[in-house]
């Protein structure tokens, strides 16, 4: 692993807004693009120093752009096998964190050395 190589926080949309029921299931692209917004705003509470922070939209999400601090990723297909083929591009070259609940995607990403967390580290509530 590179020294001083800035943390890769990969986002589960689908998985992060769905933990809320706040309605976002009327608007899945407005429910990414305020979580988009909240991490440009706050990056990743608790987490010091620089990180690069990619959110992966897929399904009625997909089209939603980047802004300045956050990486919007549009998943071809699944957005599972696009986060584990992030963390697999980035394993070995720097940390990897993916904010996940999902227990098959936090398993496969885990088995490639990258660290995980729930929802609540960037959706309180």
């Amino acid at each position: 692993m590179e020294e001083n190589a800035s943390l890769l926080v990969v986002v589960d949309a689908a998985n992060v807004v769905g933990s809320v029921p706040d309605g976002w299931w009327r608007d899945r692209r407005g429910a990414a693009e305020r979580l988009r917004d909240r991490l440009a705003a706050d990056g990743v509470p608790g987490r010091a120093g620089p990180a690069e922070v990619v959110l992966v939209v897929e399904g009625a999400a997909r089209g939603v752009e980047s802004v300045t601090g956050v990486r919007v990723e549009s998943a071809p297909g699944s957005g599972d096998d696009h986060i584990v083929e992030l963390v697999a591009r980035a394993a070995g070259d720097r940390p990897v964190l993916v904010v996940t609940a999902d227990r098959g995607l936090r398993r496969r990403v885990t088995e490639l050395g990258a660290e995980v967390a729930g929802p609540k580290t960037v959706r309180p509530g």
